[in-house]
């Protein structure tokens, strides 16, 4: 008779999720994992297969929520400007509340996993590949409405933009200076004047 799983496979990604996120890849045994999701080790592999492949399934649960989220987030804010200015704004509340100073699961994996594992290094590119899409439509969006010059270089804003996103989740981690970081997100977006 095939064993019933007693778990909720979504509630154990975010769990599993949290826990890596917190801990990072490498310093997260197995144990952690049993202990963490209060699911046994037999049913853990039989499910995921192992602790990689249990990261790569959270990893991905989070990309692809934080993803919808985000466009969300910005398709709430007709004004492009504005929507960036309050994404960034956000992202530095965010870090106040971050007691764990986990920053940003997506940053954590680029700076643990790569360059050594090849895996990480694909699921990121195309990580950034969608994000960078996703300011694009919406910097695109922007010049439709006539708020951003038909002029500007929206490729090279994007790549700016997505850099200093990735970028501030990592100062945050180190340091919180609001009024430095306010005014930084002003400067940043003056590109779009």
């Amino acid at each position: 008779m095939p064993r019933v799983k007693l778990f909720d496979e979504q509630e154990i990604l975010e769990k599993a999720m949290e826990l890596f996120w917190k801990k990072g890849y490498y310093a997260t045994s197995i144990q952690d994992l049993v202990d963490h999701l209060g699911v046994n080790r037999a049913s853990l592999y039989d499910t995921y297969g192992g602790k990689k492949e249990l990261f790569y399934k959270a990893f991905q649960y989070y990309r692809a929520t934080n993803t919808q989220a985000l466009r969300k987030f910005l398709n709430n804010h007709n004004d492009i400007k504005e929507g960036f200015r309050s994404l960034f704004r956000l992202a530095i509340e965010e870090s106040k509340q971050d007691k764990d100073l986990k920053g940003c699961f997506v940053v954590n994996t680029t700076t643990e996993l790569v360059p050594n594992d090849s895996n990480a290094h694909q699921v990121l590119c195309e990580n950034k590949s969608t994000l960078e899409q996703l300011f694009y439509d919406y910097l695109s969006s922007g010049v439709q409405k006539g708020q951003i010059s038909e002029q500007k270089d929206l490729k090279a804003i994007v790549s700016i933009l997505f850099t200093y996103y990735s970028g501030l989740r990592i100062i945050t981690k180190v340091n919180i200076e609001e009024q430095e970081l306010y005014s930084s997100v002003d400067t940043l977006l003056s590109l779009l004047d």
